[in-house]
């Protein structure tokens, strides 16, 4: 009886002869694009478990954009409702929080842990992985993009954007993505974590208080004023002003400004950074 049961059971999962495919191993990489899609969504929840990253990327810049629109105690130079001229600086601090500062401190510990290092025995080509982290930032700086406009309108934030203002906000935001995120893969390819962790916060602060995130840079005296006029940040800062408050196209000067550092800081990325 056992022996019965054994033989038929055996002939009912014995596969037919054209059914041989079916067990045929099929060796090789997934598509890059659903490598890099995967990889981008596992970067995406990474950026959004992490405390310190939430605190940079969405809190900070909602609680700027509220305290100082709804108080007095920051001149804004300008005698229009405050929240105006702050909504442009706080989307430029909020895309370089993303772009630079979370992308620079989470690398820099991925290099630290060997993550980096590993990803390299992957078929996941380098490409791949900055396509992935670059799609990531992308995410997040939607949902803060959103989140911030939402925050905005509901204090009376009135923009003058036009259609034209619109598209070039969009192309200097990309522009200032790659700006931002070269400076901090250069930075977490080249120092230690914890050096990364120090330099990005240090350079977070200084561009929140000299970069005009809060008030125009032409509150500073004349060579202080054109020191400051080439970092990032004031590049896509008065860039989004000149869109979102004046209603009028950004200079060719924030441009500039932005791919002059995307192309030293890629260059020098791309030669320096080390995986381990």
């Amino acid at each position: 009886m056992t022996e019965h049961t054994s033989s038929t059971t055996a002939a009912a999962v014995r596969p037919e002869p054209g059914d041989a495919a079916l067990f045929t191993p099929a060796p090789g990489a997934a598509p890059m694009w659903r490598m890099v899609a995967a990889q981008a969504g596992m970067e995406l929840r990474v950026m959004l478990r992490n405390g310190e990253q939430f605190l940079l990327t969405m809190v900070i810049p909602v609680l700027l954009l509220v305290g100082f629109s709804l108080t007095s105690v920051l001149d804004v130079g300008t005698e229009g409702a405050r929240v105006d001229a702050l909504t442009p600086g706080v989307l430029a601090l909020a895309i370089m929080s993303t772009s630079f500062t979370g992308l620079a401190i989470g690398t820099g510990f991925e290099r630290r842990y060997g993550v980096l290092k590993r990803l390299g025995a992957t078929p996941l080509s380098r490409f791949g992985l900055l396509a992935a982290k670059t799609l990531a930032v992308l995410c997040v700086q939607a949902v803060q993009l959103v989140l911030l406009c939402a925050v905005a309108l509901a204090l009376g934030w009135s923009p003058q954007a036009t259609p034209a203002g619109v598209l070039a906000a969009v192309a200097l935001v990309l522009l200032a993505t790659a700006a931002f995120s070269s400076l901090g893969l250069l930075m977490a390819g080249t120092l230690r974590a914890e050096a990364t962790l120090a330099g990005a916060n240090l350079v977070y602060v200084l561009m929140l208080g000299l970069g005009g995130v809060l008030f125009p840079v032409s509150a500073f005296p004349g060579p202080m004023e054109q020191a400051v006029s080439v970092l990032p940040v004031t590049a896509l800062g008065s860039g989004l002003r000149s869109v979102l408050a004046e209603g009028s196209l950004p200079g060719l000067g924030a441009f500039a400004v932005l791919a002059a550092w995307t192309l030293v800081c890629g260059l020098l990325a791309a030669r320096l950074f080390r995986w381990e």
